[in-house]
């Protein structure tokens, strides 16, 4: 079992930007490919980005290409999700996620889940 613990979510300005952060219980962190999800109201999860085990693959959204980027400490355990250009439509509740699998661009691929971190971007 992998615990995993999101923070950095807040209230910002269409424009702003903002760090995501997410801690993994594990001493295999870097047997896992990770990744970030999001869920807006009423509709469902979907895929933001994702890092091999390494860190040396990245994949993104289209909506977000260009615009985060997905990073990961192995030493610390942990993984990053920068946030530029923010936009309303951006505004959901943030997923960290762990999985076995290498490139894992949907939800069903992942193991471990985190509690998650509100983003809220206004216009």
């Amino acid at each position: 079992q992998v615990h995993l613990a999101e923070s950095g979510g807040g209230l910002v300005r269409a424009g702003d930007s903002l760090t995501l952060s997410c801690v993994a219980s594990t001493r295999t962190f870097n047997s896992y490919t990770m990744g970030w999800f999001r869920q807006a109201p009423g509709k469902e999860r979907e895929f933001v980005a994702t890092i091999s085990w390494i860190g040396d693959d990245t994949y993104y959204a289209d909506s977000v290409k260009g615009r985060f980027t997905i990073s990961r400490d192995n030493n610390k355990n942990a993984a990053y999700l920068q946030m530029n250009s923010l936009k309303p439509e951006d505004t959901a509740v943030y997923y960290c996620a762990a999985s076995i699998a290498s490139r894992a661009p949907v939800a069903s691929a992942y193991n471990f889940f985190g509690q998650g971190t509100q983003v809220t971007v206004s216009s």
